[in-house]
């Protein structure tokens, strides 16, 4: 009877990432079909299959069609789908090191950091800064903040989390202050290129932007899955986690340092996208319980699903149009996340 109990969750968390796995690829495939130039499912499955060596499929029809998906889609979608993977795993991490349900990587200054970055590249070389000196100036901007609030935060070789996010919150202030100046000494070109880049976007995604962020999506998750454990164990609380052997110390300062690498390599290519990293691990810890073995690889993919889902949106809700991403995220992202709040406070008393 109870394997039966045990194996009932297993199987549950089994079926939603297989699920999950699905809603990504045909996302992801309706995501690469959708645009001006059309595309059928079959031609983009034909135009994938013939680059692998196989000719098997039909290819695009459109004289324009090949060129199309492989130089503006498929960047697009893929970047899509490893910065969402990055900032939903980063989300869940935070949550988890810090014990705290409202923990998202802007507590740490990450977003604030990269943002003060890309406006000082963006006022410095002008308003038609080449997009890697401003994805370099706020990937950079990013790691050094997070360092920083590590720094201030720490005392007597200890970080409190309320300090932690305390120092945040103060760092996060001064930044906004920063971004302030530089939007305030702007050209009214360069000023509209900083505001844009805040708002978030996938228009300017290449390969070498797939090429540089990959790497650094894929290292962060599998390092945060080989975490996962200890995840576990701190939620039992730091005291209970120590007797147990985790260095609670090293564990949140390896999660900062590998949430850094992640949103940072992240928003440097797309500017700030606001709310994906504090929703998305909410969702996925209701769909498959709070065991972080499941709930990051779950978080994971929720971010994908979601950061594909809004370029679509973002796309095609007004025609000819690209509408900014973080504006539609927080749009929706944070109503929803009221209603979440709600449904908490109902059924659990809230969040304490």
């Amino acid at each position: 009877m109870s394997a039966v109990v045990t194996a009932r969750p297993r199987l549950r968390a089994g079926t939603v990432l297989t699920g999950l796995l699905i809603l990504v690829a045909v996302l992801a495939l309706t995501s690469a079909c959708i645009g001006q130039v059309p595309t059928s499912p079959m031609e983009v499955l034909g135009s994938i299959l013939h680059r692998t060596g196989l000719d098997i499929g039909p290819l695009p029809s459109h004289p324009s069609g090949e060129v199309t998906l492989w130089q503006v889609r498929f960047p697009r979608v893929l970047l899509a789908l490893l910065v969402g993977a990055a900032l939903g795993c980063a989300g869940a991490l935070l949550q988890g090191v810090f014990s705290n349900p409202l923990a998202e990587p802007g507590v740490i200054g990450v977003s604030a950091g990269a943002a003060v970055g890309a406006s000082a590249a963006i006022v410095v070389g002008g308003a038609f800064s080449a997009g890697p000196v401003v994805a370099a100036a706020a990937f950079v901007a990013g790691l050094i903040t997070t360092t920083l609030v590590y720094l201030l935060a720490r005392a007597e070789g200890r970080t409190e989390v309320v300090t932690l996010v305390l120092t945040g919150v103060a760092i996060n202030a001064f930044a906004g202050g920063l971004i302030a100046f530089f939007t305030f000494v702007a050209s009214p070109a360069a000023r509209d290129q900083i505001v844009f880049w805040q708002l978030g976007s996938l228009n300017g995604a290449t390969w070498n932007a797939v090429a540089i962020v990959a790497p650094m999506a894929v290292a962060g998750i599998a390092v945060s899955m080989v975490l996962a454990a200890k995840l576990d164990l701190l939620a039992l609380g730091e005291s209970a986690a120590r007797h147990l052997g985790v260095d609670v110390e090293k564990l949140r300062l390896v999660v900062i340092v590998v949430v850094a690498v992640l949103v940072s390599s992240s928003v440097a290519f797309t500017g700030i996208i606001l709310f994906v990293g504090l929703v998305v691990p909410h969702v996925m810890r209701m769909l498959v319980g709070p065991g972080h073995r499941l709930l990051l690889p779950a978080s994971a993919l929720g971010g994908a699903i979601v950061l594909v889902a809004a370029d679509l949106g973002a796309r095609t809700l007004v025609p000819n149009a690209d509408l900014p991403l973080g504006m539609l995220t927080s749009l929706v992202g944070g109503p929803f996340f009221f209603w979440l709040l709600r449904r908490t406070r109902s059924r659990q008393g809230g969040w304490a």
